[in-house]
């Protein structure tokens, strides 16, 4: 049965701030992720970036997960690394943003999930780090940078772990995946969980083991959604998004 309006879980959509034609200042995401969380049932919310912490905690009390975009480059002060020639687009205030997201949503117990600078943004507020650039520092890459290809090219497989709660949502062990990063996992954060490696043994998705659903990937899946495994990660998202609103509704129902 189709669930009417009122009973589809809220997710928050992180944003990008660049500047439009004009110059202007916008706050903007790629279409394929509020359509992919339409499509297993969400109902889309873009988070700007310029709520103060407060405003931000008000939002999050309302919505029942967040998901977390792709976009530039984490600074990499962050992960204490010194300035790299091939690190770009550094936003300190998204990456604080996000940083407060994350950890309001594990205080709150609330789903998230990740992808692309998304999963490298966690791992980096939860105290791992991140190899600048692939090319140049992870030899022995595949190629994980592909912008020069359609975003829904299959670059290569990922190994999924037989442990992982992801397994168990794609169904498959070895998806096929598009890849559009040149930065990946150098260490881990000491909470997660590998759930995914690329060919080249590169980390190419991690778990936050005992909560309600936080999951991040390398590769973006919303572009890939005519392949039914990853239709089937954002429809676990979204259903994890009711669970938890159910769970935190008065009288505990949605």
């Amino acid at each position: 049965m189709t669930k009417t309006s009122h009973q589809k879980p809220l997710v928050g959509i992180t944003t990008t701030r660049l500047k439009n034609s004009f110059g202007n200042p916008i706050f903007t995401i790629n279409e394929p992720y509020p359509q992919s969380i339409s499509a297993a049932g969400g109902l889309p919310i873009l988070i700007p970036l310029d709520l103060s912490q407060d405003d931000l905690d008000a939002l999050l009390t309302r919505l029942d997960g967040v998901l977390f975009t792709g976009g530039y480059d984490v600074d990499p002060q962050l992960y204490g690394c010194q300035a790299h020639p091939k690190v770009e687009g550094v936003d300190s205030s998204r990456d604080q943003v996000e940083m407060h997201l994350l950890y309001t949503l594990l205080k709150l117990s609330k789903p998230f999930f990740a992808i692309c600078r998304g999963l490298q943004l966690i791992n980096v507020a939860l105290g791992g780090s991140l190899f600048a650039d692939l090319p140049e520092q992870y030899p022995g890459a595949v190629r994980h940078e592909n912008h020069d290809l359609p975003r829904d090219h299959l670059a290569h497989v990922v190994n999924l772990e037989p442990d992982s709660r992801l397994i168990q949502v794609l169904s498959t062990r070895q998806p096929q995946v598009n890849s559009l990063h040149h930065q990946g996992i150098r260490t881990l954060a000491p909470d997660l969980h590998p759930a995914a490696h690329a060919p080249d043994g590169l980390l190419e998705a991690f778990e936050l083991p005992g909560h309600p659903f936080g999951i991040a990937v390398q590769w973006h899946p919303e572009e890939l959604q005519e392949h039914a495994p990853q239709r089937a990660l954002f429809q676990a998202f979204v259903q994890s998004c009711l669970v938890a609103r159910s769970s935190h509704s008065p009288g505990g129902t949605p």
